[in-house]
């Protein structure tokens, strides 16, 4: 639809505008040109929600059973455990609502608008679909626009449709259905005007815009859970099931078969109960998710929610966006085509650092060269751009992305921009316009001389010169050829020319532009991959995980840039082949596929949705407000913290502060430590908190004295959740950890191996503590004394298997096994001078029945301790023969 058709539709005029009646009942009919706020629950509401949890309930039920068996303490230390994974889960709510606020506010703050016949200055929110809005240079477009009149207009639109290169905008139609990339003759909210003026009717607002359309499927997305909250959850009904389901049988027997006394049963199924509960699990989840989180932030990476620590060592797939996360978001120029010859361009980016390399490799210097002088001069001077150092963010653009790479590219060579314009004055130009696809700028130098300069389009070019530079005539096939081949590599290309031009005229216009031009060259211009991202692509490989590349450019580029990368770009898949495809052939289509080029933000929701139904973890990692619906809808949502958008940003669970995607690798790197870390955690807190439990349980189904009270199991309960399961929160990297796949997203917390390794350590401990228990009596030791060394066997067991855990199948018999983990000795002393207060320390001896033990009972307290390491270490040589190297 052309724009007077739009006017005629929208009953709006260009002269006049709207008057102020009509703009207020637009403004009823319409709403304000903001995004909607969302519905949001109390807050009470969403801090009694985290409470919602089976893992919750069991917490709730320890705490509930210590004060039972009046320990005030533990119970306190449960409740505290249960609040604060409240608190933190209340605190990280709320990111849906995070994200819109942050694509609110890139809505414009002020209008220039056509009201009553006039240019006023409103309020962005004021404006209603027909007003006429005039853009300049460096605003932010207020709503979406149909433009009407355009002068060299062009929009920077990366952070809405992922291209990095300012886009040519008109008046004129597109086709209907056109990707948003493609409209040429819209200027969309949010979007910065990067040179020329224009003016366009309001034709969207508010909610209405496609920012509008973003912000919605942001506050559609739900939220996933992560594979650690999930495996938790599972393993928390597991094991609520497993523990009533024990503890109801055995008071069953000890009333029943065992004839014991109903109140005494009852305190020892509740001993047993608060035995069997790791009670310290999610303490110990929540510091090994905050001591990776504080590691991460060291490597430059924020976690904005826990879990996504976790979740990170397990992705499978990583799809990145291409603009300012995969490639530098910095056109560069990389390749000078000359009459005879062709050089590549070393450097990225904007600073004026690389050179100049011949076809062999050779380095040229570029003052020994005059055709490329010549070059270089034309693309200095007929630009409007500049480069210059900012305070603290390096070399900085002011202008064109694409001339700002024609720029550097002349710095390269040791031009001076400000010498340069100063010997060569510029007297006239006809400025870049889409419809003409060329500059020209006249000049002149101080001895008579006067020079037109011109760029552009190959094609514009190519057909306004006759010769090439130095007299040849011009070899179009030969031209040709090299704009196919860079444009083939995803480069774009211009060309520059030059003429003399007659002292006496000191102006020009377009019926000058006729075929008198000598070609200097061609430069091939693209936004290139950062160095680090190849490494980091090829890490992730080896990792076992897949890297798909999704970016709103062209397929062309995208596959050149998809190659450089090291990924699987023999094609790329287009938007519009992702629209037609159905989504059983769209899950087949992912799997295959490394590159996708023009995708909208819904064509990103879909891949997304398409990878995680054929089981993969996802993370998603871009920086424009185009991702913020996929970061919230993956399973880890990265965001780019520099040049990154605030609603890209706040739909994340991770911020990378340095935009690099070698970033991800070792974040990923650092979640692998984590769930390991979780896992090992997990596999010392279950076989001790089994024993303990298996303990009471054989003494009640066997008939026998209780080998340890329910308040001894207390004590052990709580000294070693505080010192040895704490200490693995801080283990260091297993070897080799990025040399392995990732974890299934659907294996379970405790497999098959680790179940295994778990009842191994369990019926050790128990055949530990009654060996103990028994010789004690004998030896015609008093029954206090028997259950005193019963205890400090137990806990000595569980010392020497804390060594033994540090590693999943590697042997412990190495100083690393002392020296590695340093918090593991100082937990380990700290425990050891528990254990004496506990045996010898009178008012401890009151409360909890024990006495002093001799030489005699250490002795064989550390003889079953060394048993256990040795007997774990042999099961360990068992799994490693096997093949086994993770549990």
């Amino acid at each position: 639809m052309v724009g007077h058709q739009v006017l005629e539709r929208l009953d709006a005029n260009l002269a006049d505008g709207l008057d102020a009646n009509e703009v207020l009942r637009r403004l009823a009919q319409h709403g304000p040109n903001r995004l909607p706020e969302p519905p949001r629950r109390p807050a009470w509401q969403r801090f009694a929600l985290q409470f919602h949890n089976p893992l919750i309930y069991v917490l709730l039920a320890a705490g509930l059973a210590t004060l039972l068996l009046g320990s005030l303490v533990d119970a306190g230390v449960i409740l505290g455990v249960v609040l604060i994974n409240a608190l933190i889960g209340h605190i990280q709510e709320g990111k849906a609502e995070q994200a819109l606020a942050a694509v609110r506010s890139m809505l414009a703050a002020r209008a220039t608008v056509q009201r009553g016949g006039e240019r006023h200055q409103i309020d962005a929110g004021e404006l209603v679909p027909g007003d006429i809005v005039w853009l300049e240079p460096g605003d932010r477009v207020p709503a979406d626009l149909r433009l009407l009149q355009g002068r060299n207009l062009r929009t920077m639109e990366a952070a809405l449709t992922g291209e990095s290169a300012a886009v040519n905008k008109d008046a004129g139609a597109v086709a209907e259905g056109a990707p948003l990339g493609d409209r040429h003759g819209m200027a969309f909210s949010g979007t910065l005007v990067a040179s020329g003026s224009g003016c366009g009717v309001v034709v969207a607002t508010g909610g209405a815009t496609e920012i509008g359309h973003i912000g919605q499927l942001v506050s559609e997305v739900q939220t996933l859970a992560t594979p650690l909250t999930r495996r938790l959850d599972r393993f928390a009904r597991q094991i609520t099931a497993f523990i009533l389901g024990v503890s109801v049988l055995t008071m069953a027997w000890g009333y029943f078969v065992a004839d014991m006394p109903l109140f005494d049963v009852f305190l020892a199924v509740v001993g047993l109960a608060v035995a069997a509960i790791p009670e310290g699990m999610p303490a110990v989840v929540t510091i090994v998710l905050a001591i990776g989180t504080r590691v991460m932030a060291r490597k430059k990476a924020i976690v904005r929610r826990l879990p996504a620590v976790e979740s990170l060592g397990s992705v499978t797939v990583i799809c990145s966006d291409k603009t300012g996360t995969l490639t530098r978001n910095e056109m560069t120029a990389v390749r000078v085509v000359l009459p005879g010859r062709e050089l590549s361009v070393t450097g990225t980016g904007y600073a004026p650092e690389g050179g100049f390399h011949r076809e062999d490799g050779a380095v040229l210097h570029p003052g020994d060269d005059a055709a490329l002088q010549a070059l270089l001069h034309c693309a200095l001077l007929c630009n409007d751009a500049r480069i210059h150092r900012g305070e603290d963010k390096g070399w900085v653009l002011t202008g064109d992305p694409t001339e700002g790479a024609l720029v550097t590219l002349a710095h390269k060579a040791d031009l001076d921009a400000t010498f340069e314009a100063q010997a060569f004055p510029r007297l006239d130009a006809i400025p870049f316009e889409s419809e003409r696809q060329i500059m020209v700028t006249l000049h002149h130098d101080h001895a008579g001389h006067h020079e037109l300069l011109l760029k552009g389009a190959p094609e514009r070019v190519l057909a306004l010169c006759t010769n090439e530079a130095g007299g040849r005539p011009l070899d179009r096939a030969r031209w040709t050829a090299a704009v196919e081949r860079a444009g083939s590599a995803g480069e774009r290309v211009l060309a520059l020319a030059r003429c003399d031009w007659p002292a006496g005229r000191t102006e020009v216009d377009l019926a000058d532009l006729t075929p008198r031009f000598e070609l200097l060259g061609l430069v091939g211009i693209i936004d290139p991959p950062r160095e680090e991202a190849v490494a980091a692509v090829a890490e992730c490989r080896q990792a076992g995980i897949r890297v798909k590349m999704i970016t709103g450019d062209h397929a062309v580029t995208a596959a050149a840039i998809g190659r450089q990368l090291g990924l699987q770009a023999d094609r790329a898949l287009t938007g519009d082949a992702i629209a037609a495809l159905d989504d059983a052939a769209l899950r087949r289509a992912a799997q295959d596929t490394d590159v996708f080029a023009r995708a909208s933000p819904e064509h990103k929701l879909r891949l997304i949705a398409a990878l995680q139904a054929e089981g993969h973890q996802v993370a998603m990692t871009g920086d424009g407000v185009n991702d913020a619906p996929a970061l919230k809808a993956a399973d880890v949502g990265v965001a780019m913290g520099g040049k990154g958008t605030d609603a890209a940003r706040e739909a994340s669970d991770l911020v990378l502060t340095d935009d690099n995607f070698a970033t991800i690798a070792r974040a990923v790197r650092e979640g692998r430590v984590v769930y390991d870390n979780i896992k090992k955690s997990l596999m010392f807190m279950l076989p001790t908190n089994g024993g303990e439990a298996g303990v009471i349980l054989l003494a009640i189904l066997a008939g026998l004295p209780l080998p340890v009270t329910a308040g001894q199991i207390l004590w052990v309960n709580t000294v070693t959740a505080v010192t040895l399961a704490l200490s693995l929160a801080f283990e260091p990297a297993e070897p080799h950890v990025m040399q392995h796949p990732p974890r299934p997203p659907q294996e379970p917390v405790i497999t098959r191996t680790l179940g295994g390794r778990i009842l191994f350590v369990i019926g050790l401990m128990i055949a530990a503590t009654f060996w103990v228990f028994h010789w004690e009596l004998s030896r015609g030791s008093a029954l206090e004394t028997a259950r005193t060394a019963a205890v400090n066997a137990l806990v000595t067991c569980e010392l020497f298997y804390l060594f033994n855990v540090r590693h999943f199948t590697r042997h412990a018999w190495r100083l690393e096994t002392l020296t590695g983990n340093p918090v593991v000795p100082l937990v380990a002393g700290l425990l050891v001078l528990l254990q004496l207060a506990f045996t010898y320390a009178p008012a401890l001896q009151t409360m909890f029945q024990t006495t002093a033990l001799d030489a005699a009972s250490w002795g064989m307290v550390l003889a079953v301790g060394a048993a256990t390491f040795a007997l774990v270490e042999l099961e360990k040589a068992l799994l490693r023969g096997g093949g086994v190297r993770r549990l």
